[in-house]
């Protein structure tokens, strides 16, 4: 059955032989509208059959999928009108069953919601089962549900307007947009207002957003989402996945928070890292209900900054309570899995039923602390009667035993008696073939750690990488190769050199933690090779290099807006690996070297967790060795302990960098911007060595308030005074002297995100900039390398080096 615009007709909408439907479809674009036997698939020889009593869907053996419910009167005739609606005629042509009434994902122009009524998402775009989503119709607004629980109202959406506060009867799509109708169809409740199309469908899609797209020229083009925000979607990281939102798509990052581990019996989700932590059972017996005692659960916390879907629909359960109080209120809820948690007012929300995704870097100055329910003990009275009971019958059983061997004990005597000698023969053969066993065990001990990345022969990378011919990198750690798997991937291959750890198992531990990190802004670690005394590390590829070559090279300027994406992409790695593993990570070489730019410049920070794996002489030489200079935090110089804020500094250095667009240690150039006089004459630099200290530029500037004249010339006015001081306020707060005022990345994150208030640069902990500029541009010691003392604000003096040895560590670059 088909018209100009939409057919009738069993389809398989994937290649699976055994997964057709009877559907109505858009012609044009061969896209199924509607769906009848959802969750009741026939094969290629199913069948649909039109009787008096309605429409029946069968399988080949004849068996019933589906069929329209009891009609009022006799079918006479089937009809599929213009709008892609299949009707039910009788004898007097007037309908008495049309699809429009019973919507499967979609509505087309014309097709009314009515209240009560759902769409319903399918499985995946072959399956079109009924998924865990819907859009229900209420009396107040159009709402999103997953498994019953609201996580988006139609209100919500950014073009959405209300327009009377009347009770909602039907939603309605039409040519010019989409709308709620109250009172009968006589007033507007709200609108979505859109270009004016001939042909548009609004969907809830496999993902569970809904969406509003028109057809033409053969393209469908996306007019409305919602969320838009993927992290809103409860399911979007599976099971207690963290999500973050990808800052180029609006999409959804996902991670395991601290203390979870990608759930590998499914395809997205995390379960509790400690195998002695399991998430709750179902109360669905009188035997689990028997362990609904706060005894039995402990809560694995995600952090503050964590949010669940359903809090901002719903009121808490407790107010004014104490942490402690609600985690006994969720231990005795059998139907509790987790709860979230706010200090300031004590607020006490419970998470039922069913666990959704966390959403990480909730901003505000009260965070929610979500925490995770876990099982800890099983029914301690079964458990014990299981052993007593295990404990008799193993009494019973070794009696017998005892019996029998007393029988046989004295012929075995004998028997092995006249063999001793000749064992003692290949005694010595059967101990060098022990030691041979023991060193494979060692090796396959070491490769059997959890979490470990794909295990790659030598050879297999020697030819990867064509004998190692194309190197693209090197640093502290090794050269770095290109090379090609045979999926036809390409890789970027890390030969490691001067390694602290010697043994395969100590390599293999420090590897798996770094295997075990996935972010969409950290460099991904696809495998290793540990043979012999070679020891590499697979990654991989970032098509752009890193970002000093973009940066500080000759080819294309960076924008503005792509250099922000660029810092705030990288606050968010380092955040991740501050707080989001579960295992506190400190870079210690944050730089634009180890900063790589992938497709549409996504940033990707590479060679963490590394640091670990340094030979105690190369640990002690570190700054050298990797050559970070004007990077590392003072603290490296004074023994003092080293901290995650010492990649807060490091950031804040490139963050500087990214502003003026050259190194912080450069010659003046003539037509640069700041070359022109300040207020404070020459005292960045000495005018004769025509060196720039930009961090102390930076600074002085920020005290003027004259920030426009730090970005970039190259930029050419492509940028405000505004977005200049964001960057150059957050850069000063970050290499503040005292480690104790940074603030920490995921703070970062938040400024820059403008989820918390920009921080405000303390100048009597920035003065030590004034000293490093002052010091080090002087022309004598330029020239001659003299050797500095380098002074704290504390007034201590440090050990004296050179000034080539000093910008190895923290000094100007």
């Amino acid at each position: 059955m088909k018209n100009r615009t939409f057919k009738a007709a069993i389809d398989n909408p994937g290649i699976q032989q055994f997964r057709f439907y009877f559907c109505v479809i858009h012609v044009e674009s061969n896209t199924v509208v509607w769906a009848a036997n959802r969750d009741g698939p026939i094969s290629n020889s199913g069948k649909m059959m039109l009787s008096g009593d309605g429409v029946v869907v069968v399988d080949e053996n004849g068996n019933q999928k589906w069929s329209t419910p009891r009609l009022s009167s006799s079918v006479a005739f089937m009809s599929l009108n213009e709008a892609g609606n299949l009707v039910l005629l009788d004898r007097n042509n007037v309908s008495i069953w049309d699809s429009f009434d019973y919507p499967s994902d979609t509505v087309v122009i014309g097709q009314k919601l009515a209240v009560g009524v759902l769409l319903t998402n399918y499985v995946s775009e072959t399956d079109l089962s009924v998924g865990n989503y819907s859009l229900t119709v209420k009396n107040s607004d159009g709402l999103l549900q997953w498994n019953g629980l609201t996580y988006w109202k139609l209100s919500m959406g950014l073009h959405a307007h209300q327009n009377s506060n009347f009770e909602v009867d039907y939603l309605l799509l039409d040519e010019k947009g989409l709308c709620l109708f109250g009172q009968n169809g006589s007033n507007i409740v709200l609108q979505v207002n859109l270009p004016t199309s001939d042909f548009r469908i609004a969907k809830l899609n496999i993902n569970g957003q809904f969406i509003v797209q028109s057809y033409s020229g053969n393209n469908w083009n996306q007019e409305f989402v919602g969320p838009a925000n993927s992290c809103g979607i409860p399911n979007i990281c599976g099971r207690i996945g963290m999500c973050s939102v990808n800052a180029d798509s609006n999409g959804a990052a996902c991670s395991c928070p601290a203390g979870f581990h990608a759930d590998v019996s499914q395809a997205k989700g995390c379960v509790p890292s400690d195998n002695s932590f399991s998430l709750p059972l179902a109360c669905t017996s009188s035997k689990n209900r028997s362990l609904v005692s706060s005894e039995n659960f402990s809560y694995l916390g995600l952090g503050p900054g964590k949010s669940y879907f359903a809090v901002t629909f719903s009121d808490p359960d407790k107010y004014g309570i104490k942490l402690s109080v609600c985690q006994n209120f969720c231990s005795t809820d059998c139907s509790c899995l987790g709860i979230l948690y706010k200090n300031s007012s004590g607020s006490c929300y419970l998470i039922r039923n069913q666990l959704g995704s966390i959403i990480s870097g909730v901003a505000g100055r009260n965070p929610e602390f979500g925490y995770i329910k876990t099982q800890i003990a099983l029914d301690p009275t079964d458990k014990n009667i299981e052993i007593s009971e295990k404990r008799r019958r193993l009494s019973v059983a070794a009696l017998v035993a005892l019996l029998v061997v007393g029988l046989l004990l004295g012929g075995a005597i004998g028997f092995f008696g006249w063999r001793k000698w000749k064992k003692s023969r290949v005694a010595h053969e059967k101990s060098s073939h022990s030691n041979s066993n023991s060193s494979s065990n060692e090796e396959m001990e070491a490769f059997s750690i959890p979490g470990l990345p794909v295990r790659f022969d030598f050879e297999e990378l020697k030819v990867a990488t064509n004998n190692f011919s194309n190197q693209i990198g090197s640093g502290g750690f090794g050269a770095v190769y290109k090379g090609t798997l045979p999926d036809h991937s390409l890789v970027a291959v890390k030969k490691m050199t001067n390694l602290g750890v010697q043994g395969k198992r100590e390599f293999c531990t420090e590897i798996a933690v770094i295997g075990s990190i996935h972010h969409v802004n950290l460099v991904k670690l696809r495998g290793f090779c540990a043979q012999g005394n070679q020891r590499l590390l697979v990654y991989e590829f970032i098509y752009h290099g890193s970002l000093d070559r973009t940066l500080f090279g000759t080819g294309p300027v960076l924008e503005w807006l792509e250099r922000y994406e660029i810092a705030l992409g990288t606050a968010r790695g380092l955040a991740y690996l501050h707080s989001g593993c579960d295992q506190k990570i400190i870079h210690c070489d944050v730089k634009p070297e180890n900063i790589l730019l992938h497709d549409h410049f996504h940033p990707k920070l590479a060679d963490f967790g590394l640091s670990k794996l340094l030979n105690p002489e190369q640990s002690s030489h570190f700054t050298t060795m990797r050559g970070t200079r004007g990077y590392l935090a003072p603290e490296w110089l004074t023994s003092s302990a080293i901290s995650e804020k010492t990649d807060v500094y490091s950031y804040g250095m490139v963050l500087l960098e990214l502003v003026s667009g050259r190194k912080n240690c450069s010659f003046r150039q003539q037509s640069h911007s700041l070359d022109g006089n300040t207020s404070t004459g020459n005292s960045s630099g000495s005018s004769g060595s025509g060196i720039v200290y930009f961090p102390m530029l930076a600074l002085e500037m920020h005290e003027n308030g004259s920030y426009l004249e730090l970005a970039d010339p190259r930029l050419e006015g492509r940028v405000t005074s505004d977005g200049v001081e964001k960057l150059v306020r957050i850069a000063l707060c970050c290499v503040h002297e005292d480690p104790g005022l940074r603030p920490s990345m995921v703070n970062i994150v938040g400024m820059l995100e403008d989820r918390v208030q920009l921080g405000q640069p303390r100048s009597e902990s920035l003065n030590f900039l004034r000293f490093y500029g002052r010091r080090f541009t002087e022309p004598s010691v330029i020239a001659s390398g003299d050797h500095v003392s380098v002074l704290s604000r504390r007034g201590t003096m440090s050990t004296s080096v050179s000034y080539d040895s000093y910008q190895d560590v923290s000094g100007p670059r």
